[in-house]
């Protein structure tokens, strides 16, 4: 990780709710505002409710979007570490199977990625499809 970075050391996922969780309240608290500064009518307080429900459903689509999207961002360009990856994440390696991933989490630890092969959790060619994006921490 590079230095100075303000979140070096810290759970992303948990970094990625916050996130979401403070932009969907702000939302939450502003969307009503703006709901009723944006409308000439005058509005039943069962009006005003409904879209506001609606607007906020909306808005927590948008925030998970949002996280995701740091999560990501966060995570492209690192090697996946075998010993901590859930099966999805697995997964998405280059000619993964669900079988592949379950005996990868079935057969940890590992002390380096190698063992992969010595062990014969995935063939030599299937290491070598996925070898440059894993490693063994």
């Amino acid at each position: 990780m590079s230095p100075g970075l303000p979140l070096e050391g810290t759970n992303l996922t948990a970094f990625a709710r916050i996130v979401g969780v403070k932009i969907t309240a702000a939302l939450v608290v502003l969307m009503p505002l703006l709901l009723a500064g944006c409308n000439t009518q005058n509005s039943s307080p069962d009006d005003v409710r409904e879209r506001t429900a609606q607007a906020t459903s909306e808005i927590k689509k948008d925030a998970k979007a949002v996280a995701d999207g740091v999560k990501e961002g966060w995570n492209r360009n690192q090697p996946l570490d075998i010993n901590k990856a859930t099966k999805d994440q697995l997964q998405s390696l280059p000619g993964m199977s669900a079988e592949g991933a379950e005996r990868i989490i079935e057969g940890r630890p590992y002390r380096s990625a190698t063992e992969l092969v010595h062990r014969k959790i995935v063939s030599p060619q299937e290491y070598d499809k996925i070898k440059d994006q894993i490693t063994a921490l």
